[in-house]
């Protein structure tokens, strides 16, 4: 069965919706107990770090820098498993390889 446009046509529009919500939605990464915390938006945009004061010893900068990038890689693998979860809603579960979208 082909698709016709009509369902094209909405499958797009569910697309550039769930693309809108991605932008908006954000997750959290952590690392060290909350010490250090990232928020990310959907499409895998860094929108904040922060750093708890207590986290910052000038003598072990090298602890800091792996609990930043701990954090960084925790919420973009929350942000790519809610893109997942989002794209699945709308394809229905089906394999799709929509460049820009994952």
């Amino acid at each position: 069965m082909q698709p016709n446009m009509k369902m094209l046509q909405q499958m797009q529009n569910r697309l550039l919706k769930m693309q809108q919500e991605l932008e908006e939605a954000t997750v959290e990464g952590s690392a060290g107990g909350g010490a250090v915390r990232v928020v990310v938006n959907g499409t895998r945009t860094v929108k904040s770090v922060s750093i708890d004061p207590e986290a910052v010893d000038p003598d072990d900068i090298e602890i800091l820098e792996d609990m930043v990038l701990t954090a960084i890689n925790d919420a973009m693998a929350k942000a790519e498993q809610l893109a997942a979860e989002k794209m699945g809603a709308i394809t229905g579960g089906l394999n799709l390889n929509i460049p820009g979208i994952m």
